[in-house]
């Protein structure tokens, strides 16, 4: 006997209401043991599920079902996040984290890049 995933996924905490959790099925960021899924899909103990959060993909696999949303920490208890999932996660965090910190190209410049700028064109002048 299961219970249906976006029931499951919200109660597991991974979307804030059982609407969020049907638009991402529906939108495909929900994957049931590889397959595209649907949101009245019954999820049972063992499955394996691939969830796209933003930049975030976690593969978890269903350890308990719940049809009641709890707090956080039994919510945890719902599911196992697997290992590479998790390696994955922090690698790709990692990267972003660092090409954040190169140079940004849009947007207005800051007061130090007009300093610069200023300082480029008065040595250019003279």
């Amino acid at each position: 006997m299961g219970i249906r995933i976006d029931k499951w996924l919200w109660a597991a905490r991974f979307f804030k209401t059982r609407a969020r959790a049907k638009e991402a099925i529906d939108g495909g960021k929900v994957h049931l043991n590889g397959q595209r899924t649907k949101p009245a899909r019954e999820v049972a103990i063992g499955d394996t599920l691939r969830i796209r959060q933003g930049w975030d993909e976690k593969i978890v696999v269903v350890s308990a079902l719940s049809e009641q949303r709890r707090g956080a920490p039994e919510a945890q208890a719902l599911y196992e996040e697997t290992a590479e999932s998790v390696a994955r996660r922090e690698q790709e965090a990692s990267q972003r984290k660092m090409a954040g910190q190169q140079v940004r190209t849009e947007g207005r410049p800051t007061k130090r890049d007009r300093r610069m700028i200023h300082r480029f064109k008065e040595e250019g002048s003279s």
